[in-house]
């Protein structure tokens, strides 16, 4: 093990303590339920800032990964004991969930096994207990810690590389993702300047019926065909609607 990978592994470690701490105090608080609630949620966004602070996106995605997978788990684990009246604790799951997706989104194309198997469990475990509270907002993660990497599914690949599937592989994977995950790798892929990869993807979910009135994935395609400046494509979709009209 090297320094850097043991300065990580402490950090890590010193971060679960801290959570244990803080859920230790949430359940041993004499506050009201609420007010002890709302100091949990300060506390627990004052430790997470601090400690993922460490490191920057771009240059060690890999230990915000592990950060933000401890994060998520630790607060689901302490949700039993969180009041239900604090309108915090459903906007910081929210914000995990959504921070922690964007970075998946951002990794290399292949997460070391021990990590992506640790998030995978992780995620699940987090879903489980947060589904017993009503909670969806680790739905978006539950899906992605079903596959075997952020970018691997097979029907994805072959869609991003203009080999479409059969019709209902494409429909079977749209349903499976879910139009937020779906519009947030359009995003992703438009960022990294991968237009014309975002463009197939849109138009297969502005095709797609399950997704009628979700997301405006169809006002996404016709961006992309500008950016890419495809005449040809924008023509043909100015003609289709002409047709409908």
């Amino acid at each position: 093990m090297t320094e850097k990978e043991y300065d990580t592994r402490k950090a890590i470690e010193e971060l679960r303590e801290r959570f244990q701490g803080l859920t230790t105090a949430l359940k041993e608080s004499s506050q009201p339920p609420l007010e002890a609630t709302l100091h949990f949620c300060q506390e627990f966004c004052q430790v997470l800032v601090e400690h993922a602070g460490r490191w920057k996106t771009d240059e060690n995605p890999l230990p915000l990964l592990e950060v933000y997978t401890l994060a998520i788990l630790s607060f689901a684990k302490a949700t039993s004991c969180l009041s239900s009246e604090c309108e915090n604790v459903p906007l910081l799951l929210e914000k995990l969930a959504l921070s922690c997706a964007e970075l998946l989104l951002l990794l290399p194309q292949h997460v070391p096994g021990a990590l992506w198997e640790e998030f995978q469990s992780s995620m699940k475990l987090a879903h489980s207990l947060l589904q017993e509270s009503g909670s969806t907002q680790l739905c978006l993660l539950s899906v992605l810690a079903q596959q075997d990497g952020v970018w691997s599914n097979t029907t994805l690949s072959s869609i991003l590389s203009n080999q479409i599937p059969q019709t209902e592989q494409v429909h079977e994977y749209l349903e499976m993702e879910g139009p937020a995950l779906l519009n947030m790798r359009i995003k992703h892929l438009i960022k990294v300047d991968s237009v014309d990869k975002a463009a197939v993807l849109a138009k297969m979910c502005s095709e797609y019926p399950g997704y009628e009135g979700k997301g405006n994935f169809k006002q996404t395609y016709l961006l992309c065909i500008c950016m890419t400046k495809n005449q040809e494509q924008l023509m043909e979709e100015v003609r289709n609607k002409t047709v409908c009209c």
